[in-house]
């Protein structure tokens, strides 16, 4: 078993609880952790034994930009939900969601949400 990780992937998207987040749009930073067996494309160099970045980076990117919701919670749902229809070979999948400097009166770097996805 193995690791990969995108750490820190950075959206303007117009997500958020506040109808003005939803005009205005935040910042977001999303990181993914996949793992998987990589004995087999550490061998092969073959890309197709693995999670091509490119593609994992689009699903997100659809997610980020498309229909706007109100919930962290729900944009990593529909980020996980769509990783792990693409990556059958996946074993485990965390979606982090950090909305950057989130409306609160007090200064607060992010706020975040994290879910995981387990397949046998």
């Amino acid at each position: 078993m193995g690791t990969i990780t995108l750490k820190s992937l950075t959206y303007h998207a117009r997500h958020g609880y506040y109808e003005q987040e939803r005009e205005e749009g935040n910042r977001f930073e999303i990181d993914l952790h996949f793992s998987l067996p990589l004995a087999e494309a550490g061998s092969s160099d073959e890309l197709w034994q693995t999670v091509d970045y490119q593609e994992a980076e689009e699903i997100v990117r659809e997610v980020m930009e498309g229909e706007s919701v109100k919930l962290l919670e729900t944009l990593a749902r529909r980020i996980g939900d769509r990783l792990l229809d693409t990556f059958g070979q996946v074993r485990e999948i965390e979606v982090f969601v950090r909305k950057l400097q989130p409306p609160l009166e007090t200064e607060c770097e992010y706020a975040q949400v994290r879910m995981t996805w387990k397949q046998s």
